[in-house]
């Protein structure tokens, strides 16, 4: 049902936007240096819920969208672009604090830091504009089962984006030690991701497939 390409898709523009410093992220790694590793899961799950009030949210409303007005396509995709093209050009510009600098933040219960973590996620512009652009663009209509695919592709973010944000949470501490001693590998990293998403956005925007209307 859903093809081996669109899998891939989501992986990489999930990958890209995780690994690329954002509310999560920043969120994250503050709670993990001040108040632990603890503290930092417990705010990760917040965070997850975020991404499951956006998966049932947009793709109920997006799969009735798009068999509807297959027009809709183009739009998105174009919106998807430029997004992923203004994510590049942040990651590629000069200048940019680390968001592994420990801050001074006062410690929370575990309700609020859930709490946190959840309105984190839901404010976050990066992952509104993800389900509503991005991940929408590998539904195939052809195919069928427009709602069954969107959920299996948005559940595919969820486990990228959960997996790494929990590996950045578990060695946050590390890594700001890391690299604090080596800021070449921050700007190696700003690079990488920027350059990434770069060829993402281009790929997008120079692609010319529209959909066919769902019979």
């Amino acid at each position: 049902m859903v093809e081996t390409s669109a899998v891939l898709g989501v992986v990489t523009i999930a990958l890209g936007m995780v690994l690329t410093p954002g509310p999560n992220m920043i969120y994250l790694v503050s709670r993990s240096i001040t108040q632990g590793r603890r503290a930092g899961v417990v705010s990760l799950g917040g965070v997850a819920v975020g991404f499951m009030v956006y998966l049932l949210t947009t793709n109920l409303g997006l799969s009735v969208l798009f068999v509807a007005v297959p027009e809709l396509y183009t739009v998105i995709k174009l919106a998807g672009a430029l997004y992923l093209g203004y994510l590049a050009w942040n990651a590629l510009r000069p200048g940019g604090a680390s968001v592994f600098a420990p801050q001074d933040i006062p410690h929370d219960s575990p309700r609020k830091l859930f709490t946190m973590g959840l309105m984190t996620n839901l404010l976050n512009p990066k992952i509104a504009i993800m389900y509503l652009s991005l991940i929408p663009q590998f539904v195939d209509l052809d195919a069928g089962h427009v709602l069954l695919q969107g959920f299996l592709l948005g559940a595919c973010q969820i486990v990228v984006a959960v997996s790494v944000n929990l590996s950045i949470v578990l060695a946050a501490g590390s890594i700001a030690v890391f690299l604090a001693r080596r800021p070449v590998w921050l700007k190696a990293q700003r690079y990488l991701m920027g350059t990434v998403l770069g060829a993402l956005a281009v790929s997008l925007a120079v692609d010319t497939s529209v959909p066919a209307a769902a019979g």
